[in-house]
C-alpha cells in the first residue's frame, strides 16, 4: 500500500513548475541571507527551516550568506552568534559568503551603470530627496542632478569610494523612473557613503551598496536558483529584477525571487530594532535572555532544535502574515520533551514533613525511573530519609473528596517510595503549617512487591530527603508582554506592554543527581514542568531555568 505524500505548499510548487519548464535539478539552490545585527530571533528560524529544508528535500547547497553592507550596526559577535544557532538547528551550510566578498564587483558594475547612462551620484540632502521622491498618489520630480555628465558622476563616485567626499554628501542612484506607482522604482540609492570600520574590510570601503542592489546581484554571483523572502519584499520584486535586466548574462542562470507571509508570534515582538531597545533598556539582561523570542534565548531557556524545526514545520509557509499563538511553540517543546527529557524530583515551595516511625538517622537509596516512556533512558537511585520536603500546597488539613493529596487522616503515595499518613501538623503564630507529621507503611515501599507495595492509594506526591537535598535558584518566566500584539498599537510604545512580572527567582531543593546535569540540559521537575540548567550554574549554586510547565497554564487566562 503505497504512502500518500503530504501536498506540496505554494514554495515547492514553484519550484516543482520551474523543474518542469525551465530548471534542472542540478540548477537549485538556495541561501539564508541575515544581516549581522543582532541575533537570530523565531521569526529567522522559520526562515531557516525552510532554505535549509528545501535544501534537504531536493538535494540541493544552501549557502549561508552574510548581509554586511552596514557597519555602523554589524558585528563579529553577531556572525558568530547567527552561525551558531543555524547549526545548533541542526542544519549544514554549503558555502559561507559575505556580502561584502562581493564589494568590487559590485562596485564595478555600479560604474558599468554609470557610463550606459543608468545611475547617477545625487548631491541633494536626504530632506530634500524625500520630498522629491512624491507619495504613492502623487508623482516624484526628477532631482537637479539627475543630468550629470557621465565623466562628473565618475569623478564624484571615486571620490565617494576614496573617501575623499565627506560622508553624507552625495549618493548613488539608479536612473528608472520617478513617475512609476512603485515608489521604490524611483531613482533608488545603490550606494551610500560610510567613514566606519567594517568587521571584514576595516577602512578600505567608504562606500557601502544598498540592501536592494546587494541582494539580488550576491543571488546572481552565487547561482542562486529561488530567493526567498517574506512578504513585506514584495513590493522590492520589481526593482530587483530590473537590476538583473540590466546586467544578467543570458547564458547564466537567473534568480527568481518570490515571497512567503511572516509568521508573528504572540506576546513577542522580533523587530531587531525592539529587541536591541529591551537590551539596551535593561528590561533583559541580554540577547540571550530566556525570555527573549532570540534562538539563543530560547535554547538557554531549554528549547529543543527539534521542538522548534517541527514548530516551523507545523505552521508551515502562506501568503498572508499570521499571529500565531505562543502556546503553538510550547505544545511543540512539551511533545518533544515528553520523549527525551529525564525525570528529577524536586520541591519549589517547600513544608517539611517528618515520618515519625521511620528510623532515625537512617537513609534508603530508591531507584527512580529517568522516562517512564523510554526504557532505555535507564534509572537513578534517590535518597529516602526520615525529613523530606514536599509543596506545601499538596497539604491541607482539611479538604474535600476531590482533593486527594495529602491531608489529616488520609494517604498518599510518595514517589518511588512509601505510603504515608498524615497524623497532625505544627503552625507558626501566624496560623502557617511550618511541619507535618506523618507516618509510614514500611511494607509499601513502591516495586517491593509486597501486596502492601501494590495498595492503591489516590494520591502521589513528588518529594526530597532533607538532609541530602540539593539548594538551586529557579527562574520562573512569565510572557515578557501583557500584550498579544505590544508592536501593533499606533498610539502606545510597545515598552507600555512589558510584563513587570515576567521574572521570579526562588530557591528550590532537588535530589542530589540534578548537580550532574550538564548546561542547557532539560528535565521534568515531576509534576511542575520542564526545567533547564541555566548557563549561569557554577559549582557552587545550580541555576535551573523553567522551560514550560506541563500544560497550557495561560489558556484560560486568554479567554
Amino acid at each position: 500500500m503505497n504512502e500518500e505524500k503530504e501536498p506540496l505548499n505554494f514554495i515547492e510548487q514553484i519550484i516543482e513548475e520551474d523543474l518542469k519548464q525551465s530548471h534542472s535539478k542540478d540548477d537549485l539552490r538556495f541561501r539564508f541571507p541575515p544581516e549581522p545585527n543582532g541575533y537570530l530571533h523565531i521569526g529567522h528560524a522559520s526562515s531557516i527551516c525552510l532554505n535549509f529544508g528545501l535544501g534537504l528535500s531536493y538535494d540541493a547547497p544552501v549557502n549561508l550568506r552574510f548581509d554586511d553592507t552596514n557597519p555602523a550596526k554589524e558585528e563579529q559577535e553577531f556572525v558568530d552568534a547567527i552561525k551558531r544557532d543555524v547549526t545548533w538547528l541542526g542544519y549544514t551550510w554549503a558555502e559561507e559568503r559575505y556580502a561584502s566578498d562581493y564589494f568590487q564587483e559590485l562596485y564595478d558594475w555600479a560604474v558599468l551603470l554609470i557610463k550606459e547612462g543608468k545611475a547617477y551620484v545625487d548631491s541633494q540632502s536626504s530632506e530634500a530627496m524625500r520630498e522629491q521622491k512624491g507619495t504613492p498618489t502623487e508623482v516624484g520630480s526628477n532631482s537637479s542632478f539627475r543630468n550629470r555628465s557621465v565623466e562628473e558622476n565618475l569623478t564624484l563616485f571615486e571620490q565617494m569610494k576614496s573617501g575623499e567626499a565627506p560622508e553624507g554628501a552625495h549618493v548613488l542612484r539608479a536612473k528608472i523612473d520617478m513617475s512609476s506607482t512603485n515608489m521604490l522604482m524611483r531613482d533608488p540609492v545603490m550606494y551610500r557613503t560610510l567613514h566606519k570600520h567594517h568587521h571584514r574590510t576595516g577602512t578600505d570601503w567608504r562606500i557601502f551598496p544598498m540592501y536592494d542592489w546587494t541582494h539580488g546581484e550576491s543571488d546572481y554571483i552565487e547561482q542562486v536558483s529561488h530567493s526567498f523572502c517574506t512578504l513585506e519584499f514584495l513590493p522590492h520584486r520589481e526593482l530587483y529584477n530590473w537590476f538583473l535586466d540590466q546586467l544578467h548574462d543570458p547564458k547564466k542562470l537567473r534568480p527568481k525571487q518570490r515571497e512567503f507571509a511572516r509568521r508573528n508570534l504572540s506576546h513577542t515582538v522580533v523587530s531587531k530594532r525592539k529587541l536591541a531597545r529591551l537590551v539596551e533598556d535593561g528590561v533583559v539582561k541580554s540577547w540571550d535572555d530566556p525570555r527573549m523570542p532570540t534562538i539563543s534565548g530560547l535554547r538557554r531557556r531549554g528549547y529543543t532544535a527539534a521542538s522548534i524545526r517541527n514548530f516551523a514545520e507545523g505552521i508551515g509557509v502562506g501568503k498572508r502574515d499570521n499571529l500565531i499563538d505562543v502556546s503553538r511553540l510550547e505544545f511543540s517543546l512539551r511533545e518533544d520533551l515528553n520523549k527525551t527529557a529525564d525525570r528529577v524530583m524536586a520541591v519549589l515551595d517547600p513544608v517539611k514533613v517528618v515520618i515519625t516511625n521511620y528510623p532515625e538517622g537512617e537513609t534508603e537509596w530508591l531507584d527512580s525511573e529517568n522516562n517512564q516512556d523510554d526504557e532505555s533512558a535507564g534509572s537513578t537511585k534517590v535518597p529516602f530519609s526520615k525529613e523530606i520536603y514536599i509543596e506545601k500546597e499538596d497539604f491541607r488539613e482539611e479538604a474535600n473528596k476531590k482533593f486527594f493529596r495529602l491531608k489529616l487522616g488520609k494517604e498518599v503515595r510518595l514517589k518511588n517510595a512509601y505510603i504515608i499518613k498524615a497524623e497532625s501538623c505544627v503552625k507558626d503564630e501566624n496560623g502557617d503549617v511550618t511541619e507535618i507529621h506523618c507516618t509510614y507503611d514500611p511494607d509499601s515501599r513502591s516495586g517491593s512487591g509486597t501486596e502492601a507495595s501494590m495498595r492503591k492509594v489516590k494520591g502521589t506526591l513528588h518529594w526530597v530527603s532533607i538532609k541530602d537535598a540539593l539548594e538551586i535558584e529557579v527562574r520562573l518566566y512569565d510572557r515578557l508582554f501583557t500584550d498579544a500584539s505590544p508592536d501593533t498599537h499606533k498610539d502606545k510604545d510597545f515598552m507600555e506592554f512589558v510584563n513587570p512580572d515576567s521574572l521570579e527567582v526562588i530557591t528550590g531543593y532537588a535530589e542530589p543527581s540534578v548537580r550532574e546535569r550538564q548546561v542547557e540540559e532539560t528535565v521534568q521537575f515531576q509534576r511542575l514542568g520542564y526545567f533547564a540548567v541555566d548557563k549561569d550554574t557554577t559549582a557552587e549554586k545550580m541555576v535551573y531555568n523553567k522551560t514550560v510547565g506541563l500544560r497550557d497554564s495561560w489558556a484560560k487566562i486568554d479567554q
